[in-house]
């Protein structure tokens, strides 16, 4: 019997077609061998070459999973295309896994620690971050149609049937809120359901492979008997780290029915200022406020709880989400209620907060030159984003140096509200505050204190663990999870900018928001306009600098190249092509991640600022703007405008990720890191294709490995190949493995970011200290590492890993010029084609001898 191993190879984010990935070159005259599907589905699918035999000493399978994130021509991809527009939600649920600190075992992670702190404040921001959105579309609704677009002239520009709206008796009152409502809870609704059918790629796979049932004579297995388990050293060990279903469930119903909360806290929160109810109104009012703030109150505090922050598999909602969405729906009704019930009133009529109509024929009728948005709504949208930004800071405070940097945020935080009190009311032991001293004038020395939490010393693990290489230690200084979703943060942001921006500009097309119109977006709007502009030019500014970075690192590559004796013009024109990716090779694993931090650093001045101007009571009109200020209001109007386009584009540019092989490569990167963690923060990400793709990969390896000897499909050794992000599937399916099986696996990396990326990132599962446990994991007691790297120089996103595993090195390309009778020059490489490099097959051929050797034979008994 002929003793097989099996390569199995796993591509990365570019979708690599089987035939590809098996090394399958057509005839000339368009036969030859053909990729053939042996496991799995359409979607996902384990495939060998139709000329592979069973006698093979190496078989060569592709595992194809990139159907999950991209594929044919399909409607579906106008779906999954859509999925991008909640980029903001992926990035804000990756942070929970960028904190440091995390022990291995879940259930040894405690809220009080420095990771159990930061994993609720990080929560806590993806809960606001709901929030944003709803509040956002119930300023559309709420605001923009059922409060400011009064007259019949307005609601024709809204599609459908709607001037109705307009009559007296919906215009009367609060009554037309009850309709606008509508909108963010039906926006609620369709997220619910979109998470609700994606929860886990239909994907829970078993470790373990299940035996069909056998009669008598069935052969038993011959497989050693349960050992001990490991004891866990990575969190990439938990066996419920990919079927976390019941926490999903649990998170998803909490942020729907916080959100529903925002969205009836807004009509809520301005009647209760424009009219004080009193009577039967009072009653519905402040029952209404209670039931609203219990929902908030628990949220806030369920989001420590280990009934939503453990990953226990399909577990039932329980009791906590069933009064959750209790509370809510009370709530909703007594919303509805209040706004159904005539007004007092106690205070000012509302028709004095609401604009006028006729607006559109008269234009000086008074009150049209009036800012008559719902009061409430723009101060309500300006404290949300300013403490978002103080939140984002406590978050990377928090997760660099422990419970102690709260101070410095919780600071900036109390010094807001005390400022407001001490302004209006004044505070007892203080002088009276300055007659010109604002609110919005206490932002920036708020977020100032607040930020002073990013600048203390670092917490240094008790056992130091020294990076693996030069480049690989902790990314920004351990502030990754700030910056990480500060950046989902300012998508929001730009997000909801441009649909009320849109919303606005359709509902009245005659006026540019901003301006004194009939219809009128918050102030924030304007300003997050010009920071569009500003955070654009900046980001220009940046990739000049990159592209100074990235020439002087072509001339010094391109030094050392040249220095070579006995060069001919030839050789010398392709050591400029050859610099060039040795150059792009080190910007992004030397210089990429400093660069970011600097734009994050600048982004936080930036939304310092707006935050500021946002708070500010006066609103920018072109009556009043002279020379400079009236460039100033043109470009904040243009970069509204582009924010206005800002989810066509990302749409449009998601849809080329799913068929366009070249945006594949370059923005995927991006949406593969972020879809491949679990939804284990925010629920209403997009799915996890890990989920299904991991659990599969270990069914398939262990199920190969424990066939019977004599079965014909028997695997006696399995050789897990990853390419690019397939390095990190691999990675993560090698440590769920039990250790029987990973004694008869080998790994073979190549293209691998888990050191410049992933490593510095993601310290708690790929760091220093983690990677040294997956090398540990795949020693054999003969004392071999079971794992080889494979780098280029001019791979771009391939490194060196030095945690204990062999690393050699793939020449690239293979010379300067054309050998062996050939005449076109050997091409270059970077990123692609591996296992067709002279060095790999070498590699594969004395592990699958190895491999062979550690296996024992069933026809010799030996080991």
């Amino acid at each position: 019997m002929v003793e097989r191993v099996l390569e199995l190879r796993v591509h990365g984010v570019s979708n690599t077609p089987p035939d590809q990935l098996l090394g399958l070159h057509p005839a000339p005259g368009g036969d030859g061998p053909q990729p053939w599907l042996v496991a799995g589905g359409a979607v996902t699918g384990f495939y060998r070459s139709t000329t592979a035999g069973r006698d093979d000493p190496i078989t060569v399978e592709a595992y194809s999973w990139g159907q999950l994130t991209s594929g044919a021509r399909t409607a579906r991809d106008v779906e999954r295309a859509l999925w991008t527009l909640l980029l903001p939600f992926t990035l804000a649920n990756v942070a929970l896994f960028a904190r440091g600190g995390i022990p291995p075992a879940p259930d040894h992670e405690r809220w009080g620690s420095r990771s159990g702190t930061t994993a609720w404040l990080i929560r806590l921001f993806c809960l606001s971050l709901t929030g944003t959105l709803v509040i956002t579309m119930t300023g559309v609704g709420v605001d923009l149609i059922g409060w400011q677009c009064v007259g019949q002239d307005c609601l024709r520009h809204l599609p459908g049937p709607w001037e109705w709206l307009g009559n007296s008796w919906w215009r009367q009152d609060t009554r037309a809120l009850t309709v606008g409502l509508l909108l963010p809870l039906l926006m609620l609704l369709a997220l619910g359901g979109l998470a609700w059918r994606t929860y886990q790629y239909e994907a829970e796979m078993p470790a373990e492979p299940r035996t069909r049932a056998a009669g008598r004579d069935a052969e038993p297995a011959a497989e050693p008997a349960a050992e001990r388990p490991d004891p866990w050293e990575n969190p990439l060990q938990d066996p419920t780290f990919w079927c976390g279903e019941g926490q999903l469930r649990r998170a998803a119903v909490l942020h729907l029915c916080t959100g529903a909360v925002v969205a009836a806290a807004v009509p809520v929160a301005a009647v209760i200022i424009m009219d004080p109810p009193r009577g039967v109104r009072a009653g519905v009012a402040w029952a209404t406020v209670v039931l609203l703030a219990a929902v908030v109150a628990i949220a806030v505090v369920a989001l420590g709880r280990p009934w939503l922050t453990r990953r226990r598999g399909a577990t039932p909602l329980g009791r906590w989400s069933a009064t959750v969405a209790l509370l809510a729906g009370l709530g909703l009704v007594g919303t509805f209620v209040l706004l159904l019930l005539p007004d007092g009133p106690a205070g000012r009529p509302l028709t004095e907060f609401r604009p006028p109509v006729g607006c559109v024929r008269d234009p000086t009728i008074t009150g049209c030159r009036t800012d008559r948005s719902l009061p409430g709504y723009d101060t309500a949208v300006a404290w949300l984003a300013t403490y978002q930004v103080l939140l984002l800071i406590a978050i990377g405070a928090v997760n660099r140096s422990g419970r102690r940097a709260l101070v410095a945020p919780v600071a900036g935080s109390a010094l807001l509200p005390l400022g407001v009190v001490w302004i209006e009311r004044g505070l007892p032991g203080l002088p009276p505050a300055p007659g010109r001293l604002d609110v919005w004038m206490l932002v920036v020395p708020a977020i100032v204190v607040a930020a002073t939490g990013l600048l203390l010393p670092r917490i240094r693990p008790e056992v130091a663990e020294q990076p693996l290489a030069p480049h690989t230690d902790l990314a920004w200084g351990g502030r990754a999870p700030a910056l990480i979703a500060g950046f989902g943060w300012m998508m929001a942001i730009a997000y909801c900018a441009g649909l009320l921006y849109w919303s606005s500009d359709q509902l009245d097309s005659r006026a540019v928001p901003s301006e004194s119109s009939r219809v009128v977006p918050p102030l924030a709007v304007f300003w997050a306009g010009l920071a569009c502009v500003v955070g654009l030019l900046a980001l220009l500014g940046l990739l000049v600098r990159a592209g100074f970075r990235f020439r002087s690192l072509r001339r010094a590559e391109y030094a050392t190249l040249a220095a070579s004796d006995g060069l001919s013009a030839h050789d010398l024109r392709r050591c400029r092509d050859v610099s060039t990716f040795r150059a792009l090779h080190r910007l992004v694993g030397e210089h990429a991640i400093r660069l970011v931090g600097w734009y994050a650093g600048v982004s936080l001045v930036l939304v310092t600022l707006c935050c500021a101007a946002a708070l500010a009571h006066g609103r920018p009109g072109p009556q009043s703007l002279v020379g400079w200020q009236v460039v100033i209001h043109r470009i904040a109007d243009l970069g509204d405008r582009m924010l206005g386009w800002l989810p066509v584009v990302v749409s449009a540019l998601g849809l080329l990720v799913y068929r366009n092989d070249t945006v594949r490569r370059s923005v995927g990167v991006i949406w593969d890191v972020g879809t491949f963690w679990p939804r284990a923060a925010h629920p209403l990400a997009p799915p996890s294709y890990a989920e299904r793709a991991v659990p599969e990969l270990q069914t398939r390896v262990a199920g190969l490995l424990a066939l019977t000897p004599h079965h014909p499909n028997r695997m006696d050794g399995v050789i897990l190949s990853g390419h690019s992000q397939g390095t990190v599937i691999c990675a993560a399916t090698l440590l769920q493995l039990p250790r029987h099986w990973r004694r008869r696996i080998w790994f073979f990396s190549y293209g691998c970011q888990l050191t410049r990326l992933y490593g510095r990132v993601f310290p708690a599962y790929f760091g220093p200290d983690r990677l040294r446990t997956l090398a540990r994991a795949m020693s054999w007691s003969t004392g071999y590492v079971a794992w080889t790297n494979f780098w280029r120089d001019t791979d771009p996103l391939g490194w060196q890993v030095s945690a204990g595993e062999r690393d050699v090195p793939v020449a690239d390309p293979e010379a300067l010029h054309p050998t062996e009778g050939e005449v076109a020059d050997p091409p270059i490489r970077n990123h692609s084609n591996y296992p067709e490099a002279l060095e790999f097959a070498r590699e594969r051929a004395v592990v699958a001898r190895l491999l062979r050797r550690a296996v024992p034979s069933p026809r010799q008994g030996v080991g």
